[in-house]
């Protein structure tokens, strides 16, 4: 309503309160996101089960969820109650992917509903032959 009193054009006012809207939705989707994490009786595997809508506005949550410097044989990375929406999500799991590997991690992608698989089967360069050297380019 400001906006069409201020610039007297209801066209400006319906841009802007759609994208307020937008600006509103990708925040309050981001806050139902969550990493939950256990580890195997014997220490050396780590299943991190994530849950809610991956996209460029949770991709921080989601990285900062891991630890890296933990020493694991195997990871394994549950998305059977996520969805993945965008690229930055894809590259995000890519990262996490690749990371783990470097360390010496033997590392699964669990649970992916067929559209999440089919943009990670596009995009994810983490099963593709020289990815770590695409990784460490960056």
């Amino acid at each position: 309503v400001i906006t069409v009193v201020w610039t007297h054009n209801l066209a400006i006012g319906v841009l802007v309160g759609v994208l307020l809207s937008g600006i509103f939705f990708a925040a309050k989707i981001a806050q139902l996101f969550r990493v939950t994490s256990h580890l195997s009786k014997d220490g050396r595997e780590r299943t991190y089960v994530v849950e809610g809508q991956l996209f460029y506005g949770s991709v921080e949550d989601f990285m900062d969820a891991f630890d890296f410097r933990e020493a694991l044989d195997r990871v394994v990375i549950d998305v059977s109650l996520a969805h993945i929406w965008d690229i930055s999500s894809v590259q995000a799991l890519d990262m996490a992917v690749l990371k783990f590997r470097r360390d010496g991690a033997e590392v699964s992608i669990v649970g992916m509903n067929q559209a999440t698989e089919t943009i990670v089967d596009r995009l994810a360069i983490h099963d593709k032959p020289g990815a770590m050297d695409k990784l460490m380019a960056h």
